[in-house]
């Protein structure tokens, strides 16, 4: 990137600075606009869409050029940030001289990057946006920061591949991470989307990290915060506090706080099964809608958002503290009380947020307003919750009382979103800020005044005060009466009908009122600027408030949610149980539909736990595991459930593996995604995860995946003993269940009318009695000659299957089964009429719906 001809004072501290964030886009300031140059420029400007020009266009090596304006940089900075890429911010930190030209000074002032943001209102605020550094000796240390809140979190693991799921749970926005690491693949496809700086060993030096994190949290020892028996954590944690304070150059005054925690004491959720259940982002398409957190967030404020996500990414292991949770969401659903907490937590903005820009000194008046009015709302919010008995020992006694009468008492009521300008300061707190008002904003009632007196004592009744930008402020007296003028009056002008002249009292107040405005801004910056440091120093006591808030909020969520949708309080244990009566996907069930959501039962425990799953597309197997699965989640982060009644034994691990999809950026093909994730299963499960596989070996040839998933069930079902959903098209899977005293066969119901089939959603016992894969190919819309020439061929095979008379030899060392056996009570050649019969429930008909079944009987004859 040399300079060649152009090499120019300006163009050399340009790449002075330049060298100094060379991994980083330099917003280099030029009076109004940001100026980018060379690859930063052409990379700029074709992600920003902007114009890109060149510096000293008529040289034989011009320079490439392009620029934003400063007042609209923050949109530019938005962008290129979104796309994984670091910005640097070269302001001018002082004027030219008078008199000769001379080059500005400019200095590095920020580091803007995906972890690290400008400013919080460029980040989604009801999620958090983590920093993470790992490092890796004995232990995995991993350590995450939110430099928008201030949040400082660690943890250890035993194994890089746990910190890896860490890692996908938390889905950090930028990653700093040891070199000595960063040809693990694991890791680098953990970190795949992630924008990761790898850097040297000597980041995570032991004493360093000691040192340096006392140094910050003000402390001399880190054992108070629970840290004391921690180390590759701290190693980490230093790293990223070593990254945010010297590469980005962010105050981190903010952070109060080190939270240790243990990846063990929350169920594992792997990424696969986060995506598989939509947890926080859908399979298709963007943003949170037909997710569940867009389902179960009610809160009202952001801060309350991220407590509830957070929750949702660590579902808790200990049926007590699980207990606690459920204690404080049963008694807000009792009495109206949860109506007014909820319109007390509507009138809070994110203090975790404004407070952290008050400690950095972003924060502008309308901020440390909405903090002002936020912490207004406290003490009704604390009236409320005080009444109920699991919240009361929680109530914070500080609520900031003063820092609220502070901002009231400095700040008018609606200031201007500039503190530049003026007008944010209110009339009474300052007397000399008053006068500078008074003249700058009353000048011309001063001028009358003075205007009116000189009248009267000379008696000159002509007499006028005027204004211009020559001579400034002077009384302009016409021919007729100048013997009238005081001897102490100087003569400034003469014009053809009248003189002008000035008196010390008007040169006076011409200084006072001409530097007036100018003062008045200044001083108001002062004192604004003066507020803010006083507010900023308080973010220990206002990050006490905000997280208690936070959790009041989530709670709150809880309860309307579960108040809304009529979910019931499960039982929570450690037992190897789950017990769902009608139970109901919370998703599927608040959309909007062509037909009710039909809710089932389903029992896993240690003499039944592996069901083998059967029945045709379409029909729901998915949405029955995604249920299941949905169900424990929700139970184990405390709260509600959609069932009419549940009992969950805890899991400590999570498995779902449904759906095909390839990975084509890393060479594999949708049958070795299906298989690696398999294998993943087979290898960390225990007996007491939950796994909920569908569909295991249909990538390949029948007799391979047949037997795949044969294998497959069994490891689950002898070995790892772990409760199991196992859904399939292998009818053979059925007489497995019937071998094993563990499992059981259970199917999608499905009724058949003439050639087409209705799916009833509903759980039964015993396994399908086939597949009707040629009446899902008719209702996915397959041309008709299609259907019947597959129709066709199914005769023909079922006929020529039928020739082998007797019985087959089981592949998988079971009985002999004729071909025509009844399969769990279901005849190969299925009688429509029996299965409409046993579909039937006589209980529950009225007497129109018994006759309408007789006569749709009398069709099947």
């Amino acid at each position: 990137m040399a300079a060649s001809s152009h090499d120019t004072p300006m163009m050399r501290q340009y790449l002075e600075l330049k060298g100094q964030v060379p991994d980083a886009l330099l917003f280099y300031r030029m009076g109004d606009f940001y100026e980018l140059f060379f690859d930063d420029a052409e990379l700029a400007a074709e992600v920003c869409e902007l114009t890109l020009t060149s510096r000293n266009s008529k040289d034989p090596d011009p320079i490439p050029m392009c620029g934003v304006p400063h007042h609209a940089a923050d949109g530019y900075l938005r962008r290129l940030v979104e796309g994984g890429h670091k910005v640097a911010i070269a302001e001018q930190v002082d004027t030219p001289a008078e008199g000769k030209p001379k080059l500005m000074r400019r200095e590095l002032v920020r580091v803007v990057s995906p972890g690290v943001p400008w400013d919080s209102d460029q980040i989604e605020s009801r999620e958090a946006c983590f920093l993470m550094s790992l490092c890796v000796d004995e232990t995995c240390g991993l350590a995450f920061i939110d430099v928008s809140t201030g949040e400082l979190r660690v943890t250890e693991t035993r194994s890089l591949d746990l910190a890896i799921r860490e890692i996908h749970r938390l889905n950090p926005k930028e990653a700093v991470v040891c070199e000595s690491v960063e040809q693990d693949e694991g890791l680098r496809n953990a970190l795949l989307n992630v924008p990761t700086t790898f850097v040297e060993p000597s980041w995570f030096d032991e004493e360093a990290a000691h040192r340096g994190l006392n140094e910050l949290l003000g402390t001399h020892d880190l054992s108070g915060f629970g840290a004391g028996g921690l180390g590759s954590s701290l190693r980490a944690a230093n790293a990223l506090v070593s990254y945010v304070r010297d590469t980005s150059r962010v105050s981190l005054a903010h952070v109060q706080d080190l939270r240790p925690y243990s990846v063990e004491g929350h169920m594992v959720i792997d990424e696969t099964t986060r995506r598989n259940l939509e947890i926080f982002r859908p399979l298709r398409g963007q943003g949170r809608k037909g997710t569940l957190i867009h389902l179960i967030d009610k809160t009202s404020t952001p801060m309350g958002g991220r407590c509830l996500r957070d929750w949702l990414s660590h579902p808790l292991v200990d049926p007590a503290h699980i207990h606690h949770r459920q204690d404080a969401i049963e008694s807000l659903l009792k009495g109206p009380i949860r109506g007014a907490i909820v319109s007390s937590l509507k009138s809070v903005a994110d203090l975790e947020r404004l407070g952290t820009k008050a400690a950095q000194g972003l924060a502008n008046a309308r901020d440390l307003k909405a903090l002002g009015r936020s912490l207004a709302a406290v003490p009704s919010l604390v009236a409320n919750l005080s009444t109920l008995k699991p919240f009361a020992s929680s109530i914070p006694s500080d609520l900031l009382d003063d820092v609220r009468d502070d901002i009231d008492a400095w700040l008018v009521d609606e200031p201007p979103t500039s503190i530049s300008e003026g007008g944010v300061i209110r009339k009474g707190q300052n007397s000399t800020l008053d006068e500078l008002i008074a003249l700058s904003t009353e000048g011309k009632t001063a001028i009358a005044a003075i205007e009116t007196r000189e009248r009267e004592a000379t008696g000159i009744t002509s007499l006028k005060v005027r204004h211009n930008k020559v001579f400034g402020y002077f009384l302009e007296v016409t021919q007729a009466n100048l013997s009238k003028v005081p001897d102490d009056w100087h003569r400034k002008q003469t014009l053809s009908n009248a003189e002008r002249f000035i008196t010390p009292e008007l040169k006076e107040f011409e200084e006072k009122v001409l530097g007036a405005d100018d003062k008045r801004k200044v001083l108001e910056y002062e004192l604004f600027c003066e507020l803010r440091t006083r507010i900023g120093q308080e973010i220990a006591r206002i990050q006490i408030i905000a997280q208690w808030i936070a959790q009041a909020d989530a709670f709150t969520s809880l309860a309307t949610l579960a108040s809304d949708k009529r979910y019931v309080r499960p039982v929570v244990d450690n037992s190897s149980e789950i017990e769902l009566r009608k139970c109901r996907h919370p998703v599927v069930e608040a959309m909007i539909l062509d037909e009710p959501f039909v809710p089932n039962d389903i029992v896993l425990d240690s003499a039944r736990r592996l069901v083998i799953l059967t029945g045709p597309n379409m029909a729901g197997k998915s949405t029955v595991m995604r249920t299941v699965a949905l169900c424990v989640l929700m139970a184990q982060i405390g709260g509600f459930v959609p069932a009419q009644a549940a009992r969950i034994g805890v899991s400590d691990r999570l498995f779902v593996r449904v759906g095909a999809s390839d990975d084509l950026a890393r060479g594999r093909s949708t049958f070795m995604v299906e298989m690696s994730e398999t294998a993943l299963i087979l290898n960390q499960a225990t007996s007491n995860s939950l796994v909920l596989l569908d569909e295991i070996g249909r990538g390949t040839s029948t007799l391979d995946g047949l037997s795949i998933a044969w294998a497959v069930a069994e490891a689950m079902h002898d070995r790892i003993q772990a409760r199991t959903i196992f859904a399939t098209h292998y009818h053979e899977l059925i007489g497995f269940a019937e071998e094993r005293a563990g499992a059981a066969n259970m199917h999608v119901g499905v009724r058949e009318w003439g050639e087409r089939i209705v799916f009833l959603r509903s759980l039964k016992a015993g396994g399908a009695s086939k597949s009707y894969g040629i009446q899902c190919a008719r209702l996915a819309g397959m041309p008709g000659a299609v259907v019947e020439r597959a129709r066709g061929l199914l005769a023909q095979l079922e006929a020529e299957r039928a020739k082998s008379k007797g019985p087959q030899l089981s592949l998988f060392g079971g009985q002999a089964v004729s071909t025509d056996q009844e399969v769990d009570g279901a005849s190969s050649s299925t009688d429509p009429i029996r299965e409409a019969v046993a579909d039937l429930n006589p209980d529950t008909m009225s007497p129109r719906e018994a006759l309408e079944a007789l006569y749709q009987l009398k069709e099947l004859e």
